[in-house]
């Protein structure tokens, strides 16, 4: 699987975004996909998570009912909309995928991981 991070940018406190990552490879719409971050001097850590069939999501305590998570499968993107958008969410944050039909947390746990697309949040 390999998976292509877009739609990172600039944008201001309380300002909307919307993040889109697609996959290729045949296995993209069994497995689950996950979005986790890393801002400058911090362990990469997860945002959100859904399962393969997006039946089932995850998040991050810190981006609870501020961003969403879904799926295409007929066109092998994962999305993450970020709402309320705050300078703390400052970071690269990165799609990725276990392999695995069910979302797993741990960055290590992570099979495949895209490139990262960078977002800013100005105070």
């Amino acid at each position: 699987v390999q998976l292509q991070a877009s739609g990172g940018g600039l944008v201001q406190d309380g300002d909307s975004l919307k993040l889109s990552c697609e996959g290729s490879g045949r296995t993209f719409s069994a497995s689950a996909m996950g979005w986790f971050r890393q801002a400058p001097g911090n362990e990469r850590e997860f945002v959100a998570g859904i399962s393969w069939d997006g039946s089932s999501t995850f998040y991050a305590n810190s981006v609870k009912g501020r961003f969403t998570i879904s799926r295409d499968n007929a066109k092998n993107t994962v999305f993450l909309q970020m709402n309320s958008l705050k300078p703390e969410d400052t970071a690269v944050y990165y799609c990725a995928t276990p392999g695995l039909s069910f979302v797993r947390t741990n960055p290590i746990d992570q099979r495949y991981w895209g490139q990262g697309t960078l977002v800013t949040v100005s105070s």
